[in-house]
């Protein structure tokens, strides 16, 4: 089983046999890494963590000779240094990244319209129709590759099977930059041996309740009793997971995929006990929040904050709107009620927003009339002012001077998991 680090790493030869396949999951290697390597090629080959160079930011991703030290992302960059000292931090340039994103998607879509993006790094792709035109799935998703590296300078790496649960097994155990291909026939036997923590939605909590009651491997959640597994993760989760044992996931490939939520969060430089800073810090994300989801088409039906405190305690609390909204100024005003109601019994280390139960814009019908509409008017100039100067042209007065004030933002997440 390949890990993290690409150790363990598997691969399928020239001729492998891809029958009854017809899903790739491509996903981009060390894919920020990568595009820094590309705008500054002395970085290859050396152990690099993206981040802000400060103990109090977190890894957004490393380098695999980084990760050979342990490095992960999300890893305090403190803890990260301390495994890998002699690492090189390189500060992240998201708008770079979806750049080079869109670049990659590009190349997806020569292929195939049937392309699912999951973030800026990785997609599946039904190859199924375009066996004519382009050859046998494990051709297609090897000329991808080779076309990925020939056009961008990048590499990734593709698993092929017949549906999306496997195929993105596959990819993971063929990192870095490898090509892993398992037929219909086979897709019981490569999955049986797999531990339960392989399996695609199965996070650490669920695998440690599993592992606790020996079962370790997919073979072992094959096996086990129905009314068994309900009793560790439930009937909903039962069922699933005893569908992915047997190779079965009639998810298709969906090239219209709305985002369950958007959010954004910061990490403090120095921990801040300032309420009117943390609302001031709520409004800023909270717009953030609302360019991408008007970028998007769809709005919020509900609201959550993310608090974490200065003892790396973190809470989140929730609430829903009394409409639906994309405007920034409602997701301030629900998220800054939602902090009045927590016990701020500590300096703040990080704070974040996250626009909940996503839709598109309209499909709760229209409303006799808007009380958002001066917002909307609002926010839609600034959107059309940033898209035209970019960010940095327009800012609230509420944000002028917080350099001043010493509590900027130690590190700006990424808008969307990678890696």
């Amino acid at each position: 089983m390949g890990r993290a680090d690409g150790s363990g790493r598997i691969v399928s030869p020239a001729d492998a046999d891809d029958s009854e396949t017809g899903i790739l999951h491509i996903d981009m290697d060390a894919f920020y890494v990568s595009v820094e390597e590309l705008d500054d090629p002395s970085l290859k080959g050396k152990a690099v963590v993206i981040g802000a160079p400060d103990g109090r930011s977190v890894v957004s991703s490393a380098s695999y000779e980084a990760r050979r030290y342990g490095v992960r992302s999300a890893m305090p960059m403190g803890q990260a240094l301390r495994l890998c000292p002699h690492a090189l931090v390189v500060l992240p340039h998201f708008e770079r990244y979806q750049a080079v994103s869109a670049q990659v998607m590009e190349v997806f879509r020569s292929f195939t319209p049937l392309v699912e993006p999951l973030s800026v790094d990785e997609a599946f792709l039904d190859v199924r129709g375009a066996r004519r035109l382009w050859g046998s799935p494990s051709r297609i998703a090897q000329l991808i590759r080779e076309k990925i590296a020939a056009e961008i300078g990048i590499t990734a790496s593709v698993g092929v099977a017949a549906t999306k649960h496997v195929a993105k097994m596959a990819s993971t155990m063929s990192k870095p930059n490898g090509l892993l291909v398992v037929p219909g026939a086979d897709t019981q036997a490569f999955l049986d041996p797999k531990p339960v923590r392989a399996i695609w939605g199965v996070g650490p909590k669920a695998a440690e309740l599993l592992e606790s009651r020996a079962i370790r491997t997919i073979r072992d959640l094959r096996e086990t009793p129905p009314e068994v597994l309900e009793r560790i993760v439930g009937p909903a989760g039962a069922a699933r997971l005893a569908q992915l044992a047997r190779g079965v996931d009639p998810r298709e490939v969906e090239t219209t995929r709305i985002e369950k939520s958007i959010g954004h969060e910061e990490t403090f430089e120095t921990d801040v006990a300032d309420v009117d800073l943390l609302r001031a810090e709520l409004l800023r994300l909270s717009d953030r929040v609302g360019v991408r989801l008007r970028g998007a088409g769809v709005e919020a039906a509900g609201v959550a904050i993310k608090v974490r405190f200065s003892d790396f305690s973190t809470i989140t609390r929730s609430m829903t709107l009394p409409e639906p909204s994309s405007v920034g100024q409602r997701l301030a005003d629900a998220s800054r009620e939602l902090l009045a109601a927590v016990d701020l019994r500590l300096p703040v280390r990080l704070i974040g927003v996250r626009a909940e139960r996503l839709r598109p814009v309209g499909s709760g019908g229209v409303a006799l009339w808007d009380d958002d509409a001066h917002w909307k008017k609002l926010e839609g100039t600034l959107d059309a002012t940033f898209a035209r100067f970019g960010r940095g042209a327009v800012t609230r007065a509420t944000f002028l001077g917080r350099e001043s004030r010493g509590h900027l933002p130690s590190h700006p997440r990424p808008p969307a998991d990678c890696d």
